[in-house]
């Protein structure tokens, strides 16, 4: 039994739309349609009027396919009205913008003595060369500091078969939730509430340079006893260890006389001091990132709920993913070689 035929439903919008789209959107394809119906022996003439174009235009076409093949098809470069303001106008944006300013659209403006454009022209031409994004605070950092990362690898080096060599680093926990951007629905506004009054805690860490294993202490002030308490810790967790050095900044509490006075009575442990001002030298800054991006908009009425937080955070961490997360091997501390190819534990 022959199917019965099926055609299109005419109607008064119908067929000028398909011939827009084919106009407009789909033009290249339309463009192969008129080399497929002429290879098929239909003439330019009747192309024309199935496909509402001139015979000149289904004429160009074919030639064009005939000396230059499919890649001929493509719409070719179109000379359209210049650009306002001269070829230098980006290197002049970027020598303004490397000045240390507050700069916005509106006073490039100005400095640029009110160029012969809409501010939105500008508005484009610095986003072609400057993106809208907060400074970095950058540390004056230490003159003496490839002499200092050099002495820790010297130290590192010299410690004997069996000795570990842990980043240490001290952060601070707020009951103040962290506010950051995030994806938030059109129309509404996230809100944080917050607990009323702030408290705080301070947190020592320390990480594994060679295996990832962490150790923190939570604790209500960064000072010498508590840090020393921390130590103990750590004396605790390697007891067959020959060495234990500590690598940390130059906060007082790390070469306090107290530190030092315990120092002299446990001589397998050691505390190298890097570079001042270096914070990006230590591991161990990066895990505290993530861990204030864990906690970030996510307010709790309690400190007990915040530290629970914290707990989780640790806890839920394998020492593979610290050791991917302190990223070891960009550190100066550490020299060549040593422990493992941390970029293959990565």
């Amino acid at each position: 039994m022959r199917p019965a035929a099926i055609y299109a439903k005419p109607t008064d919008q119908a067929q000028p739309e398909l011939l827009a789209l084919l106009h407009g959107q789909w033009r290249v394809a339309t463009r192969a349609l008129m080399l497929l119906l002429s290879l098929q022996g239909w003439s330019a003439a009747a192309i024309a009027e199935l496909l509402d174009y001139h015979p000149r235009t289904v004429r160009r076409w074919i030639r064009r396919f005939d000396g230059e093949g499919v890649a001929g098809l493509a719409d070719r470069p179109r000379s359209g009205r210049p650009r306002l303001g001269s070829r230098r106008l980006g290197q002049r944006i970027r020598r303004l913008l490397g000045l240390p300013r507050a700069w916005t659209v509106p006073l490039l403006y100005c400095y640029r003595d009110r160029p012969a454009m809409s501010l939105r022209t500008l508005h484009r031409r610095v986003g072609e060369v400057a993106a809208w994004r907060r400074p970095r605070l950058v540390a004056k950092g230490d003159p003496d500091h490839d002499q200092r990362c050099a002495e820790v690898r010297q130290a590192i080096a010299a410690l004997p078969r069996g000795a570990v060599v842990l980043a240490e680093d001290e952060t601070h926990i707020n009951l103040l939730p962290w506010v950051r951007s995030t994806w938030i629905v059109k129309g509404t506004r996230q809100r944080v509430m917050t607990p009323g009054s702030n408290q705080r805690r301070s947190i020592f860490g320390a990480v594994d340079l060679a295996s990832g294993r962490w150790w923190y202490l939570v604790c209500r002030k960064a000072v010498s006893a508590t840090f020393i308490a921390f130590l103990e810790q750590i004396i605790a967790a390697y007891p067959d260890a020959s060495k234990i050095a500590m690598v940390c900044d130059n906060v007082i509490i790390h070469h306090s006389k107290a530190v030092q006075a315990w120092l002299a009575t446990h001589p397998q442990v050691c505390v190298l001091l890097g570079a001042r001002y270096s914070p990006h030298d230590n591991p161990v800054e990066r895990v505290w990132g993530a861990l204030k991006a864990y906690l970030a908009n996510s307010p709790t009425q309690t400190l007990a709920g915040r530290l629970r937080q914290v707990h989780a955070f640790f806890r839920h961490r394998t020492s593979k993913q610290m050791l991917q997360t302190a990223a070891p091997q960009s550190s100066p501390w550490l020299p060549d070689g040593y422990g493992h190819n941390f970029q293959e534990a990565a």
